[in-house]
This record gives C-alpha cells, structure tokens and sequence, in this order.
C-alpha cells in the first residue's frame, strides 16, 4: 500500500484499522490483510517509540499539549488493536489474534536471538584475528632479533 510508506503514527494505525474493517468481511484468508496487521503493528510501535522519544527542550517534552496527544495517541493505538483483536477472532475463530501475537513474539525473538549470536561471533573472530596479528607480529620481531643477532656475531666474529 503506497499510501503506508506516507502515513506514520496513529494515522497508520487507523488507515490500517479502516481497512481491515472494511475488508474483513469478505476476505477468505488472514494472509489477505496481513500487510494492514503489519501496518497496525507498525504504527502502534512508532506511537509507543514517540511516546518514549525524550525531547531535548523542556517546554516540547513537558508541555501539557505534547503529553496529552502523546497518551491520548497511545491509548487510541491500544484500542483499535483490541478492535483488531475482536474482529479478526470473530472472523477466524477464537485464539487467532492470540496466535498471531505469539508468533509475532517468537519470530521477533528469533530475531533477536540470531543478531546476538551474529554479534557474538563477529566479536569472537575479531578477537582470533587480534590474536593472530599479534602471533604473526611477535613472529616478525623473533625473526628479527635472530637476524639481527646472527648478523652482529658474524661480524663481531670475523
């Protein structure tokens, strides 16, 4: 949907809302208003990520207009997820919201997962590589040393 990429915050929130309502009815699928449940979580994320955001003025972050429409947009999010909710487990059966959550759960999860491990081992071969300069270095500098060694005793010898 061209018009999500434009729509950020609530107003995703409830063009996906008013989609999913009008279309809810006579799709045969889930996966046919998966991207509007995208959209949904989306946009509920980004009211939650503003209303966490700090603001560097004093006046912006405290002001009665900015907390009000922060709490106001949170709460607005939070019920027409729930209206999802109840349309999507009337249409599909009991339990399919909750299973939609949860596998959303556990693929972020995986995903989390994946990039610390990820992470973990881009550290582990940066530490065998420090590790391995340091080995080749110090190999450079005995073989120097013997060198050098070698090269003042043959001439002191001679």
């Amino acid at each position: 949907m061209v018009v999500a990429e434009v729509l950020t915050g609530i107003s995703l929130v409830k063009a996906s809302v008013d989609f999913i309502k009008s279309n809810i009815s006579t799709c045969q699928d889930i996966s046919q208003i998966a991207g509007q449940i995208d959209d949904l979580f989306r946009g509920e994320k980004e009211v939650q990520q503003l209303r966490s955001k700090k603001s560097s003025g004093l006046g912006s972050q405290f002001g009665v207009d900015t907390v009000a429409k922060e709490m106001i947009d949170a709460k607005i999010a939070a019920e027409k997820l729930q209206e999802v909710a109840t349309m999507v487990d009337m249409r599909f059966g009991h339990g399919t919201w909750a299973g939609i959550i949860a596998e959303r759960a556990r693929r972020i999860q995986k995903a989390k997962e994946e990039a610390a491990a990820a992470n973990r081992k881009r550290i582990q071969e940066a530490k065998e590589f420090e590790e391995s300069m340091k080995n080749f270095i110090l190999a450079i500098v005995i073989a120097g040393v013997s060198i050098g060694l070698f090269v003042f005793l043959f001439t002191v010898v001679l």
